[in-house]
């Protein structure tokens, strides 16, 4: 290939390319670098910007709204990633024996309440978990359980978050179904014959052959819940709930973040605290990945 070529085909390629670069430094990378700059100022809209150095990293530091906000959403991941998973599996696995005509009704069953608007999710889960009125009590009481206070009582709110999440894990389950079928019909007739239990087959074939969608999931998972907001936000903090369900147990850390740039207008102390969850977010995924060595199974390795 000649230089003239090979010259063109890159130009072309830059091209088809353009679009997707201009998006990303108008509306990624600009942004990322203005609210850098912002973080070490004082900056409130209607003001003048004044440089504070490294101020708002001093206070956030200090500012025990922070550190509760923190703790309310890693216990929040640390619940629903692994519900999320789990349950996500199993149904997957239930779709994988299905036949193909039925199969591709429960997917789009399963996919549809994923596009439901997170506003609407936080309503549904008012609806639902209403100490009083809501519906999931109202089963329990029916089988002489007495339901908590879910939307009021501390320890109760976070595993109602996480129960009412399940609503929306349609995504996961579809590339955990995709997974499954792609894993060879060879082994489990191998593991059959060795006499393999089902436990010992799904622990020896099915998940080492799907470890790598397992460790997608898990990451793309937990960023997310690391950013949970808006079911929460309409629950708890929305203008009609904020004095019937507002509770510190339900401050999560992008809820404050949006308080401090958007109701407070602290937009140079918003900034700094997007930018410590930016390396919150980032020292997590490096340490999964780093741990994925000892559990992500790839056949050409």
């Amino acid at each position: 290939m000649n230089v003239a070529v090979r010259r063109r085909e890159t130009w072309a390629a830059v091209g088809f390319l353009s679009p997707w670069l201009i998006g990303f430094a108008v509306f990624m990378a600009g942004p990322m670098v203005a609210s850098l700059v912002l973080s070490f100022t004082d900056y409130d809209v209607l003001t003048s910007t004044d440089f504070v150095g490294g101020e708002n990293y001093r206070q956030l530091l200090a500012d025990p709204k922070v550190r509760s906000s923190i703790a309310n959403t890693l216990i929040y991941t640390a619940l629903h990633v692994p519900v999320t998973m789990v349950v996500s599996l199993a149904l997957a696995m239930l779709l994988a024996r299905v036949g193909r005509r039925s199969a591709g009704f429960f997917r789009t069953i399963f996919y549809l309440p994923t596009i439901t608007p997170k506003v609407a999710v936080g309503v549904l889960f008012l609806l639902l978990f209403n100490g009083q009125v809501g519906l999931v009590n109202s089963a329990l009481g029916s089988v002489g359980i007495d339901g908590p206070n879910w939307t009021v009582d501390g320890p109760w709110i976070k595993p109602g978050l996480v129960l009412i999440g399940a609503w929306s894990l349609g995504s996961t389950v579809i590339i955990y179904l995709a997974a499954l079928q792609n894993v060879p019909r060879d082994l489990y007739e191998a593991a059959e014959m060795d006499g393999a239990s089902r436990w010992a087959t799904f622990r020896a074939v099915t998940v080492p052959m799907i470890s790598g969608a397992l460790f997608f999931t898990l990451i793309i998972n937990t960023i997310a819940s690391l950013q949970t907001f808006d079911e929460v936000y309409t629950a708890f903090y929305g203008s009609a709930n904020q004095q019937t369900y507002g509770n510190d147990a339900a401050l999560f850390y992008v809820v404050y973040l949006f308080q401090q740039a958007f109701q407070f207008l602290h937009m140079g102390y918003a900034s700094a605290l997007a930018w410590l969850l930016f390396v919150i977010i980032v020292v997590i995924t490096v340490v999964q990945v780093r741990l994925s060595r000892r559990f992500v199974y790839y056949e050409n390795e």
